[in-house]
């Protein structure tokens, strides 16, 4: 059901969008619900920015691999553990371009040696989800950037190059573009492990699943109107470049069914993401075991929302309780 349930959710999305596109809704699947989807995105992300950003991180709580910065003598690794502000950028670099700390991923396994009966818990490198990572991230990223051939104009001078490069292989025409398959085999090797993992198939939610479909179902309604459902390219950019100039009017809506489902499923996403385990793509720069240096040793971290506590010395104490304490035998400090 964790798997069936995002499958019909999505299948029911592509249903109503192509039976809307049937029934001529093109005002409702074109240009209100692709407006809809902006402000739901923008707004949603934006809140989740700025709540992120009023969590107060007295402490340097980062997390480290390597030897922080202590003495001179003692080589410290800037990377691993840095306490400089550039280390820290490089560090947050490597993270969100290369996955560095998906890199040491490693897998626990029960395996029982010959002659024992007893299984041991083994742990060993595991790149998979790195590599997958990886791979269906980049490829993503640039069939994200290929598409501003139809949000901007002049097309900006990096599109063609990257079709260029994206479409070095023409063994199809129109030109088959390798992030075609590499995102496709990317998300489904990432649901594909979760399904025969049996640790993250317990661990796995509906939530988990969902967007992978999603993202695989756009992909696929994509591919389909370059290879297979031929629509009118100058059409589709007219009417892109029309929303883009809030003049939708303009355009003409009749572009077929396979794009307002793909357009539909997109609007989707962008609604879906600032709610979602998505937001990790701008919750990265706000984690404080990311962003923060590693200068507890060079810096005193004080929490700045303590209240302030009215100290009494023991000298205090004793001067207004000299008398009882004599009293009472007690030795005293002063006389």
């Amino acid at each position: 059901m964790r798997i069936l349930i995002p499958l019909v959710a999505t299948l029911i999305l592509a249903a109503i969008a192509y039976g809307g596109a049937q029934a001529g809704l093109y005002g409702i699947f074109g240009v209100a619900i692709p407006y809809l989807a902006f402000v739901v995105f923008v707004l949603g992300f934006s809140y989740k920015i700025i709540a992120w950003a009023k969590v107060p991180v007295p402490f340097a709580i980062q997390t480290t691999c390597g030897q922080g910065k202590s003495l001179d003598w003692i080589k410290n690794n800037e990377l691993e553990a840095p306490s400089s502000r550039l280390g820290v950028v490089l560090r947050m670099a490597l993270e969100v371009l290369l996955f560095r700390s998906l890199f040491r991923n490693t897998m626990a396994t029960l395996q029982t040696k010959e002659g024992e009966a007893t299984p041991e818990l083994t742990y060993e490198s595991d790149k998979s989800l790195w590599l997958f990572g990886l791979i269906f991230h980049w490829s993503f990223l640039l069939i994200f950037l290929r598409h501003y051939r139809f949000f901007l104009e002049p097309v900006p001078f990096f599109v063609p190059a990257l079709e260029a490069i994206d479409g070095m292989m023409q063994i199809t025409l129109p030109a088959f573009y390798l992030t075609d398959l590499l995102i496709l085999l990317g998300v489904t090797a990432l649901f594909v492990r979760r399904v025969i993992s049996p640790k993250m198939r317990f661990l796995s939610l509906p939530a988990d699943y969902f967007p992978l479909i999603l993202i695989g179902a756009i992909a696929l309604t994509g591919m389909g109107m370059r290879y297979h459902a031929k629509v009118d390219i100058a059409k589709v950019k007219t009417h892109i470049q029309g929303l883009m100039t809030f003049n939708p009017g303009a355009t003409d809506m009749q572009i077929g069914a396979i794009f307002y489902v793909h357009l539909f499923l997109v609007c989707v996403l962008a609604m879906y993401f600032p709610f979602s385990k998505l937001m990790h793509m701008g919750g990265v720069f706000f984690s404080p075991t990311r962003n923060m240096r590693n200068d507890s040793r060079a810096r005193r971290h004080i929490n700045p929302w303590n209240p302030e506590i009215k100290i009494r010395t023991y000298a205090a104490y004793e001067d207004d309780f000299r008398d009882k304490m004599r009293a009472a035998g007690l030795p005293l400090d002063k006389e």
